[in-house]
């Protein structure tokens, strides 16, 4: 017998605090709820962190119950406190609306992607693969908060809205707890206020019960479902979950990378470094991150992650090719993972021109700006090895800058055009290595 719809999220590590746990979980198994998850449009990409309300969303629709994601195309022209020790960059009206847009996409496409893969979970099968099929629908629908939150009538809000709000309340959770040592503007103070006023209107309007998110929304979901029994009356039934900030096992934020975070838009972080984020998670976080970033079920994770050490690099691949399918696609996964593998087995030498070798990350360079040499330390931080030319330096140092399989060991070297040279396909390149794992392709063009 499977588990129930909360139960599942708990199995897997979606859960840290909850309004009511025995009513909701009753509520799950006994009908159909509406429930929302906010995203914050303030960029342009989602990024690791949130694909954890991702994963919980997709678990849910697996249940049956149905999804809707709010982005706040509203509450991002004032900017979330919570988890932040200072003030948000405020975004203009246009760029919130273009970053809501490619926002949505990328939800779109990873749900796609998980809606076949969710249902088996808890079912002992191996994971699906693929996508719903052209033109399924896919089972959430997409909001914008600015359709109610623009156009507010201000003095209307605070009497209708701001009257139900204790300041003294608000300053005891966390979020405000933490800024008032920085400073709180009073821009952000009424943040609550309006992520509050969302729930409500949901509630009213589409019967939406439930809002889902990181605990670090905790305050603000509480106040959401308080609000709602202040105006609709004591018999109003609103509920909040919140799933743990995921941290990795060094105690360092989850999804931050050398280059900053691990996005899902490949134009800002490619396919290949995605996977290579995933494939290289410490021992401790393998079985964790299978749990709640793969669909893959308990007794297959289990069978993956029983023996330790070297057995565990199985595990690390099969994580590395779940995620990069979800957020990418398979084609994009496959060539990433016959990428790593080709690197792997050959220690770099002739892995571009083996399988998958041109989807290292890499670009094109004149053979002109190499007729009079580049600078080592240049060349390492021109292909994003190395953040400057002190990081360079060090990495020459001690032993870790290696071009087409050569280790650089003298710092003022200058690489020219008899460094190069040509792959299994005919091309002139410069395979730079950096440690055992980064790799950075030039293709040398006339």
């Amino acid at each position: 017998m499977r588990p129930g719809a909360l139960a599942r999220l708990k199995e897997r590590g979606f859960f840290a605090q909850c309004t009511d746990e025995e009513a909701l979980g009753e509520l799950l198994d006994r009908q159909q709820v509406t429930f929302y998850v906010g995203v914050d449009p303030t960029g342009s990409s989602l990024h690791a962190g949130h694909l954890v309300p991702l994963y919980a969303m997709a678990h849910l629709l697996e249940f049956g119950h149905q999804a809707m994601v709010v982005v706040g195309g509203g509450t991002a022209r004032i900017g979330d406190p919570s988890g932040k020790i200072e003030m948000r960059r405020l975004v203009g009206v246009e760029e919130v609306a273009e970053n809501a847009r490619s926002i949505g996409s990328q939800i779109e496409r990873f749900l796609r992607r998980g809606a076949a893969s969710a249902c088996v979970a808890g079912s002992g099968g191996a994971s699906a693969r693929g996508e719903a099929a052209d033109g399924e629908s896919v089972p959430f629908a997409l909001v914008d908060n600015a359709e109610w939150l623009a156009n507010l009538n201000y003095i209307e809000f605070l009497r209708e809205i701001g009257r139900h709000f204790s300041v003294n309340r608000m300053l005891s959770f966390e979020t405000y707890k933490m800024r008032l040592e920085t400073g709180l503007s009073f821009i952000e103070f009424n943040y609550q206020l309006l992520q509050s006023y969302d729930f409500l209107r949901l509630f009213q309007t589409r019967n939406c019960q439930l809002q889902i998110g990181g605990d670090d929304q905790w305050g603000n979901i509480v106040a959401g479902a308080d609000l709602i029994r202040r105006v609709e009356g004591s018999e109003a039934r609103a509920y909040g979950l919140t799933f743990p900030l995921v941290t990795r096992s060094d105690g360092k934020k989850m999804g931050k990378t050398e280059k900053g975070a691990l996005f899902l838009e490949p134009s800002l972080i490619s396919p290949y470094d995605f996977f290579q984020y995933w494939r290289n998670v410490a021992d401790d976080d393998v079985r964790k991150f299978l749990l709640m970033y793969t669909f893959l079920p308990l007794d297959v994770v289990d069978d993956l992650t029983r023996q330790g050490g070297a057995a565990l690099n199985a595990a690390k691949e099969r994580l590395a090719l779940e995620v990069t399918t979800l957020v990418h696609g398979e084609a994009e996964a496959q060539a990433a993972y016959a990428a790593a593998r080709a690197l792997f087995q050959s220690g770099g030498a002739g892995a571009p021109g083996g399988p998958g070798g041109a989807d290292l990350p890499g670009e094109e360079m004149p053979l002109g700006d190499l007729a009079e040499g580049i600078g080592v330390l240049e060349l390492f931080v021109r292909a994003g090895l190395a953040s400057s030319r002190g990081e360079a330096r060090r990495l020459v140092q001690q032993g870790g800058a290696v071009i087409n399989d050569t280790k650089v060991g003298d710092v003022e070297a200058r690489v020219d055009a008899s460094w190069a040279r040509e792959n299994d396909q005919g091309e002139e390149e410069l395979l730079l290595r950096a440690g055992k794992k980064r790799y950075f392709r030039f293709r040398l063009v006339s």
